[in-house]
C-alpha cells in the first residue's frame, strides 16, 4: 500500500513539471519503454507526438545529429521523429555503428521506405523499382556500385525478416519470388541472398498457405534459380 501511494505521489509531482522538463526526463529512459510510458497519461502520449520531443531525443541520444543535414537522391529525410527512427533502425536492426553518420541515417530511411512500400494495402511497386530507388539513393550519396548493392541487400533481408505472418505478406512474397530481374544490369538486380531469403520464408513460414498446385509451381521456380534445393523446402 505504501509503495502504491509513493508511485501515485511521484506521478502527481511529475504532473506539476513543465512539459520541457518532462521531455528531458523521458528522453533519458530506455527507448523501448517509451510506448509503455505514453500509455500512462494522455498528456504524456501527446508529448511523444511533438516535434520538440523528437528534437530533444535526437540531440540527447544522437548528439552528432545535424538537423540541417540534407543529401541528394530520391529518399529524403522527414521531420525529427522520422530522422530519429532512421538512426534507431540503422543501429538496432541493421547493426550500423555510426562511423559514417550520414550513410547510417540514409540506411535507416531506406529501410523505412522499403517496408512502407511493401506494406501498402494496394499493389506495391515492382521489387525492381524499389531496389533501384535504394541503389540510386546510395550512389547519389557517393557510394560505389558494390557498396550500394550490399547495403540494399542488407535492407531487403532485414525488411523481409520483419514482415508479419499474414495473408498480405504471403501474397507479397509470392509476387517477389516470381518477379524477374533478368533485364536489369548490376547493381539493379536483387542479390541471390535476397531471392534466397524470399523463397526460404515462403517454404518455411508460409508452407501451409500453399495449395498443391501453387506449391509445386513455386518449387519449380526455386529449382530454376537455386541448386541444390534445401531439404527443408521440400514436402507439401
Amino acid at each position: 500500500m505504501a509503495t502504491e501511494k509513493k508511485k501515485t505521489k511521484e506521478i502527481i509531482d511529475i504532473e506539476k513539471l513543465p512539459d520541457h522538463v518532462v521531455i528531458e526526463i523521458f528522453i533519458r529512459t530506455r527507448v523501448n519503454d517509451w510506448t509503455q510510458i505514453s500509455c500512462v497519461k494522455k498528456q504524456w502520449a501527446s508529448l511523444f507526438q511533438t516535434e520538440c520531443f523528437w528534437q530533444a531525443a535526437l540531440s540527447h541520444i544522437y548528439p552528432f545529429f545535424n538537423p540541417s543535414q540534407t543529401w541528394p537522391g530520391p529518399i529524403q529525410p522527414g521531420l525529427a521523429k522520422r530522422r530519429f527512427m532512421a538512426f534507431h533502425i540503422s543501429q538496432e536492426i541493421l547493426g550500423c555503428d555510426h562511423t559514417d553518420k550520414q550513410a547510417d541515417e540514409i540506411v535507416g530511411h531506406s529501410y523505412m521506405f522499403l517496408k512502407e512500400q511493401l506494406q501498402l494495402s494496394i499493389m506495391p511497386l515492382h521489387g525492381g523499382i524499389l531496389h533501384g530507388t535504394m541503389i540510386d539513393q546510395f550512389i547519389a550519396c557517393g557510394k560505389s556500385r558494390d557498396v550500394a548493392h550490399e547495403l540494399a541487400s542488407r535492407i531487403w533481408i532485414a525488411v523481409v525478416d520483419s514482415l508479419e505472418e499474414n495473408h498480405h505478406t504471403f501474397c507479397l512474397l509470392k509476387r517477389l519470388a516470381l518477379e524477374g530481374d533478368v533485364f536489369l544490369p548490376y547493381p539493379y538486380t536483387k542479390s541471390v541472398k535476397v531471392q534466397w531469403r524470399v523463397f526460404e520464408k515462403l517454404f518455411t513460414d508460409f508452407r501451409d498457405c500453399f495449395n498443391y498446385a501453387d506449391y509445386y509451381d513455386m518449387l519449380a521456380c526455386a529449382k530454376s534459380r537455386f541448386q541444390p534445393i534445401p531439404s527443408t523446402w521440400l514436402g507439401y
